[in-house]
């Protein structure tokens, strides 16, 4: 094992430790398919031990005012603010993804999670009703022990996500990461030990959905879960909580519809459309896609974002320059390249892209590469056209009017996003509403506003977290009703 190969251990009650087995999992570069790390391969005893933990520090966490755990969640974000590029740098090197993307979105949204908590929890307040005889204090109360598990496209981004608001609502933490991306999460819990959060409060599990994931969902001792990942996981999470009555947010996958109206402006919306189909490598479940481009200006559209998609820069992570990086895994990199291999065979051409990029420097022969890839001539209806890929590949659709438009973006099992460019601003907006997905944006994409709910409908998910919806979520609503002399 070369040196620069790090050990990393779960992290319960307050004290960094391996796992009870001594079996651990590879955890390799996407860029390279070096070994950069290993992780303790934990299995049901280390789950265990840290809901035990979180239990136990319930009852002193749980009293502490919401001033006092906003106070918490700052010291967080100023330790993590203070390690921004070593956030950055792990992310890159653990993810694949361009160091310039792993600087503006990773390091910096997990800074502002923790921040913007901070403050929504400041504010947050009970509520009061009043009767003729009688008024009502809504007060929101923990709901327990969280269990917290999340994907590998955005490690840091969606762990801070999750935590910040279940620690401010006075909820203790188990957090299980994705094994294919484990680094910033261990780089948190360091943080969280540095800044002398009390002991058990925030535990650290790291290991695999099935020896790791199953028996933290499924513990009678944890009270709710939240989960980022696919549909599939999902099915499963919601069938291991349902016995247990366990609160649940299913935050899954999404197949995406961008449509491009003939008014819209090209200056603006072709590097808006390339940038929601390929970023993170095409590796967010908001991807825009599927493009439906409208009759009147499908071929002068779909030749101006050929020139888009073909002028993104591949490869050297580091360099601030480089838009794409690689696929998360071997593994992965096959399931996409089967589904452009099965577009190929719906009758599908491919315009550009298919293949590994050309003139990769030797250090890159063992990674994870594809180039961005662009399907043209596919029914709305196919399998690539309406199967989650997750990759650097896009569908493109032409379309007549609004109705049709509608009818192929609402064609599929999902429904967490889209977006819709036009000049028309009202146009937009009732496109807009005929989509049904939990979130569409109108002449931008992945323009975030925290305080706005987040999820999808369908088969993209179940609740919806951000802002006071993430603070109802991880709290339980009690009414008192106080009857007056």
């Amino acid at each position: 094992m070369s040196d620069d190969v790090v050990d990393l251990l779960n992290y319960i009650n307050g004290e960094f430790r391996p796992a009870l087995c001594d079996h651990w999992i590879d955890d390799l570069a996407p860029a390279t398919g070096q070994l950069i790390a290993r992780i303790p391969c934990s299995d049901h005893r280390d789950i265990d031990k840290a809901v035990q933990a979180a239990r136990n520090a319930l009852p002193d966490w749980s009293i502490l005012t919401h001033t006092e755990r906003a106070d918490w969640l700052d010291k967080i974000a100023d330790a993590l603010e203070a390690r921004a590029e070593e956030v950055a740098q792990l992310e890159s090197l653990d993810a694949g993804k361009p160091i310039s993307l792993a600087r503006a979105v990773d390091a910096t949204r997990s800074v502002a999670n923790f921040r913007f908590f901070a403050e929504e929890v400041r504010t947050f307040c009970p509520e009061t009703f009043k009767m003729k005889d009688a008024t009502n204090h809504v007060v929101y109360k923990p709901v327990g022990v969280a269990g917290l598990i999340t994907p590998w496209n955005l490690p840091l981004y969606l762990l801070s996500w999750k935590v910040a608001p279940a620690l401010a609502m006075g909820n203790t933490v188990v957090a299980k990461p994705s094994e294919l991306t484990p680094m910033s999460a261990s780089l948190l819990a360091e943080i969280i030990d540095d800044v002398g959060l009390p002991s058990g409060v925030f535990n650290l599990v790291h290991g695999s959905g099935e020896h790791a994931g199953a028996p933290l969902t499924s513990h009678p001792g944890v009270d709710l879960i939240s989960l980022t990942g696919g549909t599939e996981t999902g099915a499963k999470v919601a069938a291991a909580a349902a016995s247990s009555f366990k609160k649940l947010s299913l935050e899954l996958g999404g197949k995406n519809a961008t449509i491009v109206c003939a008014d819209a402006d090209f200056e603006k919306t072709v590097p808006g459309v390339v940038r929601a189909g390929f970023l993170n490598q095409g590796q967010v479940c908001l991807c825009g896609s599927r493009i439906l481009i409208e009759e009147g200006i499908y071929d002068d559209f779909v030749e101006a974002l050929l020139t888009e998609v073909q002028s993104l820069q591949i490869g050297d992570l580091s360099d601030p320059d480089t838009t794409l990086g690689a696929l998360i895994s071997k593994e992965h990199l096959e399931k996409v390249a089967g589904y452009i291999s099965l577009g190929q065979e719906e009758g599908g051409t491919i315009l550009t892209g298919g293949a590994t990029p050309e003139g990769m420097p030797e250090e890159f022969a063992g990674g994870n590469w594809l180039s961005p890839t662009v399907i043209d001539g596919l029914a709305p209806d196919s399998r690539t056209a309406t199967e989650e890929i997750f990759g650097p590949v896009v569908t493109l659709h032409p379309f007549a009017d609004e109705a049709e438009a509608l009818a192929i973006a609402n064609n599929t099992d999902y429904g967490l996003a889209g977006s819709v460019w036009t000049a028309d601003l009202e146009k937009g907006r009732r496109i807009a509403e005929g989509i049904d997905t939990g979130m569409v944006w109108v002449n931008t994409w992945l323009h975030r506003d925290l305080r706005v709910p987040f999820g999808g409908v369908k088969e993209s998910g179940v609740g919806r977290e951000g802002g006071r919806w993430s603070l109802e979520f991880y709290s339980h609503a009690v009414n008192i009703c106080i009857k007056q002399d």
